[in-house]
């Protein structure tokens, strides 16, 4: 971890990247943006009308993680759950086409998850929610653990997307472990959520951002001060073996099992929208680290990553292109903070 990684060893290995394999675990869902303009009041309520020009579908929660594996030349299966609807059938084929192989389970009492966001002159108006967060019922829990018996074995690196809508539970990732020949040695990335924060022991990184470091480890985190404790406090209490808190404008802290504490700077030059930058970082660090970068330079690649979707609109997804570019432009910064 202490080995800092310069421009020419990260731009020497990304063609590494390509054909590598990543497991996704988690929530998996559909950003609907509905996009049009609102000039007059309903008659109805004294709320706009918004006449719909453009209906535009994304993959969004854990199926925007494997998206951005699959959009960086890797090669990412998906189990996750969906409803026995048409929003479902989407949803496979949305995956599919996205080049990401689905292993969805089919609940015929919860629906397909989806956001709808109702957007008129740049501006959103509302946003609905189409779901069910209950835990997931018992046969629906068998068929995840069937998938991930057939499955996990071929696998170096899992992701768990944790979105809070029922798939990630007290047993998880021990269900991920023991499908896996390689148990404890299994790399397991986290995107926690802190309700479930109990969930995540003994993983091998959490990605939280500033505020869920805090709600997680029950810390404050203004400053520098303040979030090197609250990481290293997570990541104590947790047994896990390393912490990537996400910082935003700040770039990112990588805490570690000697408790040091590497900040990355951000390399993003404009920021348009931060939607799906945190699937970004996981799904990066994922796939590097199933390429055999080191964790360091995996989340240093990761920050790279984030900082090309954060200038696009909407939940987007890096190139190995645009990265080597990035990368070629702004040489990495790392500090050991003390």
């Amino acid at each position: 971890m202490h080995r800092l990684c310069s421009p020419d060893d990260l731009l020497s290995r990304l063609d590494t990247l390509s054909g590598k394999r990543v497991l996704v675990i988690g929530d998996v869902m559909l950003d609907t943006y509905l996009v049009g303009d609102a000039q007059r009041i309903s008659p109805e309520a004294p709320v706009p009308v918004v006449r719909i020009e453009q209906e535009r579908h994304l993959l969004g929660g854990a199926g925007n993680v494997a998206r951005n594996i699959a959009a960086l030349g890797g090669e990412a299966s998906l189990i996750g759950l969906c409803g026995c609807d048409a929003d479902g059938e989407r949803l496979n084929r949305m995956l599919r086409d996205a080049g990401v192989t689905p292993h969805l389970v089919r609940c015929g009492e919860r629906p397909t998850t989806i956001k709808i966001r109702v957007l008129a002159r740049n501006q959103q108006m509302i946003r609905l929610d189409k779901e069910d967060s209950s835990p997931v019922s018992r046969e629906a829990g068998r068929e995840v653990r069937e998938a991930l018996a057939a499955l996990a074995p071929g696998f170096d690196v899992a992701v768990v997307s944790d979105y809070g809508k029922g798939i990630v539970d007290a047993t998880l990732l021990q269900d991920i472990r023991q499908s896996s020949p390689q148990g404890d040695n299994l790399k397991i990335l986290v995107d926690p959520k802190p309700q479930n924060v109990s969930c995540y022991h003994g993983a091998y990184l959490l990605t939280p951002n500033t505020k869920e470091t805090s709600e997680a480890s029950r810390m404050p985190v203004d400053g520098r001060e303040e979030i090197m404790a609250a990481g290293r406090a997570l990541r104590r209490d947790l047994d896990v073996e390393h912490v990537l808190t996400t910082l935003g404008a700040d770039g990112m802290a990588l805490f570690g099992k000697e408790n040091d504490v590497w900040h990355v700077a951000t390399s993003a030059r404009q920021v348009f929208d931060v939607t799906g930058a945190g699937d970004t970082v996981i799904a990066t660090t994922a796939l590097a680290l199933a390429a055999g970068f080191p964790l360091l330079s995996a989340c240093v690649l990761a920050n790279y990553a984030a900082g090309v979707v954060v200038g696009k609109v909407g939940a987007s997804t890096a190139s190995v292109e645009e990265i080597r570019a990035s990368i070629e432009a702004c040489p990495p910064e790392m500090t050991l903070w003390r």
